[in-house]
């Protein structure tokens, strides 16, 4: 299945089908910085707040603050401690429905996220999405110290210790 517009070929008729969602929206959902293109204007809002390093929305248990509210609303139900989530293979239970599907992945050993460009694939979708900007080139964290990017934030926290030495 391959896309008229740009060529790019698909194993699935559904992946053509959202692909192309890219073209339609393309310039109203789009990165100014690194003309990244959203298929949802809400995506693009929470890809915005990388730029900026805000985080608007703050725990009243703790003070600890996010970037987006579901990290704020996975946060208090952390509070809670309720276990609401049981995994049958072997009685362990998990307060969040993102932490059993995460550790039923792990269990099986499945890879269920994989990429369109190279067919790699991955476990859990945060480790896709850091793979796909090896594609785009796109580094969204940048060290305010010496200006050089990164791809992922845990690449740019390694690296702010050569400027601080701890």
């Amino acid at each position: 299945y391959k896309c008229e517009e740009c060529g790019k070929a698909f194993n699935q008729s559904y992946q053509l089908t959202r692909h192309k969602v890219i073209h339609t929206k393309e310039k109203l959902n789009k990165c100014e910085e690194f003309g990244k293109p959203f298929k949802q204007s809400s995506h693009l809002t929470i890809h915005k707040i990388i730029h900026t390093g805000e985080k608007p929305y703050r725990c009243e248990e703790h003070g600890k603050v996010f970037n987006q509210s579901l990290h704020l609303t996975t946060q208090k139900i952390i509070h809670t401690g309720e276990n609401l989530y049981k995994f049958e293979e072997h009685g362990k239970a998990f307060n969040l429905f993102s932490n059993i599907t995460n550790h039923k992945i792990i269990y099986t050993g499945e890879k269920p996220h994989k990429c369109e460009e190279c067919g790699k694939a991955y476990n859990r979708y945060s480790n896709l999405t850091i793979h796909k900007r090896i594609h785009t080139g796109e580094k969204p964290y940048q060290c305010a110290e010496c200006g050089k990017a990164f791809n992922c934030s845990s690449t740019l926290n390694r690296h702010k210790i050569i400027h601080t030495g701890e």
